[in-house]
């Protein structure tokens, strides 16, 4: 057992040495008392104790935001940019890479699809990683993936070398794998409570700007010329800006960016860091999400809603093709605008959160809204007037795009104190099998009974993750420890750190090293 002195050393700020007649020594007496109940092995009971032995036991601790933390979200989102920007630079021209490299529509469709698929198999060691290494390291391997590829890709721009740009576009899906996880930890790490949910939505702003990128430059960049070495020049200079933009980033990252600030910028995270875990174990961790009920539910309609995004980025110009021929760049202003659309939706809800902590029922309506864009988009494709697709497809892309934050920032709350990392991991894994099963299926059903009905397919989908996103019960943990630890009331705060324990599965008593 330890001794009333080491406790008292140990878990708290002051240190001033007093005579046993003052009130501190009286504390200590409540201590020894205190210590008395309380066992190693992690009781059940709930000990008493008195207002002034929590407050000296368990005071705020020093927090800070540095100016510096936007440099590294900005970073982070122009890396984040490029790796969807090159994503996107096939799918929005398929029309016209499948005429330059002589392939079908479902070749074209898996340089998009390989995204996904590559994820699937790599997210659980990269998220390990993360754990592991830290976020600084995890970025400087995505970067490097991101850019090896860039310039793979760059001696592709011959009809006879799709196999080689296949590889390049694998090479870039890796890089993915090291971008999706992190806006909720670099949110986590580097801002407040109050703009947490805010950076996190920056943060995915920086992958749906490079897939609006990659809707708006590459039919600008690769106009649907006849002459096949005219085009090849044109696809060439593409590879070219995107391989010379990766490797800027690529630099940027390893000379700039940094692991974390010195000094946690939340009392959630001060927490983190005063108590961590004693021996994590990160199969542990992820055994306890899946047993985690509600997250499990967020999983699964995260993965619907996300991956019917994927499938309608992906097929969007075959969708606006048939119905309105030669009309590639208007296509491409049309994923722009679905996209640009969502990102001031992410931005909002970000903003929102943070005011508000309302999740549950800001992530329902969300959604609603979301299948709502989707029906409305569905039956007014084919009126005839591409000026009404780009009305429903930003109505669409303002609450389908605006979601993906808020599923991150969710999955943090419900799942406080567990790694951001493997949450998000989790996430987006859920999201690349849907993506991979819903741009497949859509592109069958479409083959066999136009756009309409693969439009009526996701739909159905989109009903049925409104659905289970209504039944998800909320238990936002990290929000009920930053605000425990801000009141300072002496059960709470003792609670906030036997939550922590429990939680973690560590010895919620067990004094510092």
């Amino acid at each position: 057992m330890t001794s009333p002195d080491e406790f008292s050393h140990d878990w708290t700020y002051d240190k001033t040495r007093v005579d046993d007649s003052s009130p501190a020594s009286n504390r200590r007496s409540s201590s020894r008392e205190c210590n008395d109940h309380l066992s190693l092995s992690g009781s059940s009971d709930t000990p008493e104790v008195s207002d002034q032995d929590t407050a000296q036991l368990f005071p705020m601790m020093e927090t800070k935001l540095y100016k510096r933390r936007w440099v590294m979200l900005f970073i982070f989102s122009t890396y984040s940019m490029s790796n969807a920007f090159m994503w996107m630079q096939y799918g929005i021209i398929s029309d016209i890479f499948m005429r330059f490299y002589n392939i079908d529509g479902l070749a074209i469709n898996w340089l998009s699809m390989i995204y996904f698929l590559t994820y699937i198999p790599f997210i659980l060691p990269v998220t390990w990683l993360l754990d592991k290494r830290g976020i600084r390291d995890i970025i400087i391997m995505g970067s490097a993936f991101n850019c090896i590829g860039a310039w793979i890709k760059t001696g592709t721009a011959i009809p006879d070398m799709f196999a080689v740009t296949f590889l390049g576009q694998f090479v870039c899906s890796v890089a993915t794998v090291h971008i999706l996880g992190i806006p909720s930890r670099l949110a986590s790490l580097w801002f407040g409570q109050k703009e947490v949910s805010t950076a996190c939505s920056i943060g995915v702003l920086g992958n749906q700007l490079g897939i609006a990128l990659g809707f708006l430059i590459p039919p600008v960049l690769v106009p649907n010329v006849d002459d096949i070495d005219e085009l090849a020049y044109h696809i060439r200079v593409m590879f070219y800006i995107s391989a010379g933009v990766a490797t800027a980033i690529f630099i940027l990252v390893i000379f700039v960016f940094e692991e974390q600030p010195e000094i946690p910028p939340s009392q959630a995270q001060a927490q983190a860091r005063k108590f961590p875990p004693q021996n994590p174990s990160y199969i542990a961790s992820i055994l306890r999400l899946l047993r985690n009920k509600p997250f499990m539910l967020l999983v699964i309609s995260y993965g619907v809603n996300v991956g019917s995004f994927y499938s309608i980025s992906t097929l969007l110009n075959r969708m606006i093709i048939d119905r309105y021929p030669g009309a590639e760049v208007m296509a491409g202003r049309i994923g722009l605008t679905l996209v640009i659309t969502g990102m001031v939706g992410s931005l909002v809800c970000g903003i929102w959160l943070d005011k508000t902590k309302t999740y549950r029922i800001t992530t329902f309506v969300i959604y609603l809204l979301s299948l709502v864009g989707m029906v409305v988009y569905t039956f007014t494709l084919d009126l005839g007037h591409l000026w009404v697709v780009f009305v429903t497809g930003g109505f669409l892309g303002l609450f389908q795009t605006g979601y993906l934050p808020l599923g991150f920032e969710y999955a943090v709350e419900l799942t406080y104190p567990e790694s951001e990392g493997t949450s998000s991991g989790l996430l987006n894994c859920s999201a690349q099998i849907f993506g991979i099963i819903f741009t497949i299926a859509q592109g069958k059903i479409m083959d066999r009974w136009g756009t309409l009905g693969g439009n009526i397919f996701l739909c159905i989908f989109l009903l049925i993750g409104t659905i289970m996103t209504g039944f998800i019960k909320s238990d936002l943990r990290r929000q009920k420890a930053n605000q425990q630890a801000e009141v300072q009331s002496p059960t709470d705060s003792l609670a906030s750190v036997q939550d922590y324990g429990a939680i973690s599965s560590n010895v919620p008593w067990q004094r510092l090293p």
